[in-house]
């Protein structure tokens, strides 16, 4: 059984990442269970979903200390899930940070720390920048895919199985940044 939790804000494209894990997990033919959290995701609030894959899965929820991985799309986002981590599970996240709205609204600050409490916290954690890769490829929408490719690297499917997902699920005018993106994450890990 693999618990997989995807985190970020609302317009970054954690649902599709879940998807398309979802699909990959299934066509090598597991169970396959995902929850989502919405919240106030067309505002730029917490988005999560939760995708577990096995030979039988009852649920699709992940019980806190059991994630075997974390993928934050933002900074912050990955200190809220943390209660879901389970020993020796793995924290991937990406180092943008974007600010909540009680920090826009200037009732608070964003925490300046957090990078170092999760380099010195964490024990299993991979902390990218993907500014430059976004900025390659034109397209700041497919930081999704960067993530997944990033992911990638931990789980058991190959290249083919992973493009095969991303073809049926990503709209075809928007397949081959998607597929640059996915390799770049990919290659992210081997560079960090």
């Amino acid at each position: 059984m693999k618990n997989i939790i995807f985190a970020g804000v609302g317009g970054q494209g954690v649902i599709l990442a879940s998807k398309i894990l979802m699909e990959v997990a299934h066509h090598k033919g597991y169970d396959v269970k995902e929850s989502e959290v919405h919240g106030m995701a067309q505002r730029g609030g917490s988005v999560d979903t939760h995708v577990r894959y096995g030979e039988t899965v009852y649920s699709p929820l992940i019980g806190e200390g059991t994630a075997d991985f974390i993928v934050s799309f933002e900074l912050l986002e990955s200190i809220r899930k943390l209660n879901f981590l389970a020993p020796g599970g793995y924290l991937l996240v990406n180092r943008l940070h974007i600010d909540p709205s009680t920090v826009e609204a200037g009732l608070a600050e964003y925490p300046t720390d957090l990078e170092q409490w999760i380099k010195q916290n964490i024990q299993n954690q991979v902390i990218v920048d993907t500014k430059e890769i976004l900025r390659e490829i034109g397209n700041a929408k497919t930081l999704n895919l960067v993530m997944l490719g990033l992911l990638s690297n931990f789980l058991e499917f190959n290249d083919t199985e992973w493009r095969d997902a991303i073809k049926k699920l990503v709209k075809p005018r928007f397949l081959d940044s998607n597929l640059h993106a996915f390799t770049s994450g990919r290659a992210l890990y081997r560079k960090e």
